[in-house]
């Protein structure tokens, strides 16, 4: 069964089919329904930069909306956006009860599918529910009379006609977001310019007013068509639970026992934001694309909206055991970008390639995917987008332009050149806040060369595949064995000093890392941890560097620390929870004979920083980079190195985890006896078998069966301690062979 359609679907038959898959998931798993498990409200503190938001959609669609305010802090809500252009980017037109200011409110709901707010001095309630395509409001104003304000947030144009119908248009970055909405009564309004934008101030005599609308990237008419289809009369409560259904079908394709409420509420909150992205753009088998600006038709459904250097560690991964259907098709688009801008984005969000961050994360995307078994999509043409990004394109952070003299000195000498204190930039393309961060670029860039080795040898390229190994040996050059750290080298190839490895680098490190430090970078080389350990001088000395990572205090005040690395939040030692890179460090114990470390600090990390408050998430969630670590760990694996085929294992928080597999079959997770005591693996069977070793592949996974884990109180040193059983950790690996 395809879980994303490309066609919109009638009202009344998609209700009908959600009912249906509804009942289907309930006849087969006793459960209670997952999406009361959900709270929005999750991390809406951000410890802090950007808090998370709480958010109605429904998986994987076009419209977003959350209240505009600071964040759960603020007491005012400034309006409510009708959609979003990207996670974290712009929101799009605004709708606001009263006079359009702000306003205090309470008595606050928010789920996935429906939200509720009253605004305090006034007691009008705002209610909101959507489908993929529309979105659904409904106003009570206890005063009898209706007011509202309706409103462009960027560049554009409103307009009320005949008596309740709305249409406009907002323009930004060289495309255009429209709307065309029905009031359920008739209205007055009156419209206000100031400068490019346009507010409609709209009343109505009726204690109730509901804003049914839909959104289009195509035109006017084409958000009519949407709305048409998707709410084409007043049911809002059939709208809201058609959402909730739709919620329970997709939170319920992992059902989990055991555990607190408290872990089933950061559980499934955390699956809910894995389930935002990508974006389905398509509008009856069309889509407008911001990569070169053109409508085009297509049979499959084109997704836009994805930050793969936050999202190829786990989102991806986890969305291709759930959704690999549409995780082909969300790879296909990456494809169909490429064919439109000419560049192989990273980030990929509606209004084209965005330039952000470092790296060519597309390539372990591609590849962890195809090794996995998706193949729908054009791996050929795929295979030449992340050839080019690689040695067409320059590799410097936030840029998307041709290769410059610093991309001829990688291609040379294999690393990213630092400045020396005090030297000035004289290559122009450098961004000024961003600069060079040679070491993370060196670090990433040999990762994704890996990957883009393993692909070649599946096109039977062998000198590309020679070529690209070649560089994946790269990261090498910046490890500096008196330091047993990784550090930053200038173009003569000597080390740069003075350096403090915690604090150096200016801010957020970027002379020579990426919000974060040398502790964090060290160890981001997943494609080839044995080499890393070799370098380091064996397996001791690396368990040894890995527990002083946990361990190493800041050397400063939280306070200076923070003013200068505010993305390496919730720290542990030097570890950092709060961002990316650190991700897969717990699981690298399982690479050097100590397992149980591994399902210890995993175990630390969930209780500590993943909490069902609004300060429960420990940096940027980075809509679903996040969540989905914590959806992996929480059920006791994670895919430490994408593009190659297998699974670590981990502490589960439940005592059994059943995944609803796609193709009909499933995976469970048991975890005897787990609980906050008992978070070491004992014993390891797989559908009946004894394993000696802590690791499984993805096969096992997608060929069904039971992963039964005997867990205790105390550590067993001897599971996964020899050599022979550690999990592939190697650059010689091929992935193919643990298909």
């Amino acid at each position: 069964m395809r879980f994303s359609v490309a066609l919109l679907i009638p009202a009344k038959r998609l209700l009908s089919r959600i009912a249906c898959l509804s009942a289907l998931f309930v006849a087969t798993v006793s459960m209670h329904a997952q999406v009361e498990y959900v709270d929005p409200t999750i991390g809406n503190v951000g410890i802090l930069l950007v808090p998370t938001r709480p958010a109605v959609y429904l998986p994987s669609s076009m419209v977003r909306m959350y209240p505009l305010r600071s964040d759960a802090m603020d007491d005012q809500i400034h309006s409510f956006p009708l959609t979003i252009n990207s996670h974290r980017i712009n929101e799009l037109f605004s709708i606001m009860p009263g006079d359009g200011s702000a306003a205090a409110y309470d008595q606050e709901t928010t789920t996935p599918y429906y939200y509720a707010s009253r605004l305090r001095s006034s007691g009008i309630l705002t209610e909101f529910t959507a489908t993929e395509r529309c979105g659904y409001f409904r106003f009570t104003f206890p005063s009898g009379k209706a007011g509202l304000v309706l409103a462009n947030r960027i560049a554009g144009t409103l307009a009320v006609h005949d008596g309740n119908l709305v249409e406009g248009e907002e323009r930004f970055d060289g495309m255009k977001a429209y709307v065309y909405g029905e009031f359920s009564k008739s209205v007055t309004a009156t419209s206000h310019e100031a400068g490019n934008k346009q507010s409609l101030a709209i009343a109505s005599n009726s204690g109730t007013l509901e804003f049914r609308y839909g959104i289009s990237f195509i035109s006017v008419e084409q958000a009519k068509k949407n709305l048409q289809h998707e709410i084409p009369s007043e049911n809002f409560q059939s709208i809201k639970a058609a959402g909730k259904a739709r919620w329970n079908q997709t939170l319920g394709r992992i059902a989990v026992e055991g555990g607190t409420e408290a872990q089933k509420r950061v559980f499934y909150t955390a699956l809910y934001r894995s389930s935002e992205r990508m974006i389905n753009i398509t509008e009856d088998g069309q889509y407008y694309s911001g990569f070169d600006h053109k409508v085009h038709t297509d049979s499959r459904p084109f997704y836009v909206d994805n930050w793969l250097w936050d999202t190829f560690r786990a989102l991806e991964p986890l969305q291709t055991i759930l959704n690999p259907e549409m995780e082909a098709d969300k790879l296909q688009s990456y494809v169909r970008m490429y064919q439109q801008s000419g560049i192989m984005p990273t980030f990929a969000i509606l209004t084209g390639p965005y330039a952000c961050m470092n790296g060519n994360h597309s390539a372990p995307w591609f590849a962890d995917a195809w090794f996995k078994g998706v193949r729908n999509f054009d791996l050929p043409t795929a295979y030449e987008g992340i050839r080019k990004r690689s040695l067409e394109i320059t590799l410097l952070p936030w840029r998307l332009g041709p290769k410059t003299s610093l991309d001829e000195f990688y291609a040379a000498h294999g690393y990213m050149p630092a400045l020396r204190p005090g030297e000035t930039e004289t290559v122009a393309q450098v961004h000024p806040f961003e600069k060079r961060q040679p070491v993370p670029v060196t670090l990433g860039n040999s990762f994704d060369d890996w990957a883009i080795a393993q692909l070649a040898r599946e096109l039977k390229k062998p000198e590309d595949e020679t070529l690209f190994l070649k560089r994946a040996g790269n990261y090498r050059n910046l490890f500096r064995t008196d330091k047993s750290l990784m550090w930053p080298k200038d173009d003569a190839g000597n080390w740069i000093e003075p350096m403090d490895p915690k604090f150096g680098g200016g801010m957020g490190g970027r002379d020579f890392y990426d919000e974060n430090n040398a502790y964090t970078y060290t160890w981001d080389v997943a494609h080839d941890y044995a080499g890393l350990v070799s370098l380091m001088g064996g397996t001791q000395k690396a368990e040894a560097n890995l527990d002083q990572l946990f361990r190493e205090p800041l050397g400063r005040s939280k306070y200076e620390f923070q003013a200068k690395f505010p993305d390496s939040t919730s720290m542990v030692g030097q570890f950092s929870m709060g961002n990316e890179p650190s991700f897969a460090i717990p699981y690298i114990y399982d690479r050097l004979g100590a397992p149980w470390k591994t399902q210890e600090r995993v175990r630390m990390l969930l209780d500590t920083f993943f909490t069902d408050t609004l300060q429960g998430i420990p940096g940027d969630e980075d809509g679903g980079g996040m969540s989905a670590f914590v959806v992996f760990s929480m059920i006791g694996f994670y895919p430490v190195t994408p593009s190659v085929p297998t699974y670590d294992i981990a502490s589960p928080v439940f005592e059994k985890t059943t995944i609803h597999l796609q193709n009909g079959k499933d995976f469970v997770i048991v975890a005897k006896d787990a609980s906050k005591r008992n978070k070491y693996v004992q014993a390891i069977k797989l559908n009946g078998k004894p394993l000696d070793h802590v690791w499984f592949r993805h096969t096992d996974l997608t060929q069904g069966g039971t992963l039964e884990l005997t867990m205790g109180d105390t550590p067993n040193t001897q599971l996964g301690a020899k050599p022979e059983t550690f999990p592939p950790a190697s650059r010689d690996v091929h992935p193919e062979s643990y298909r």
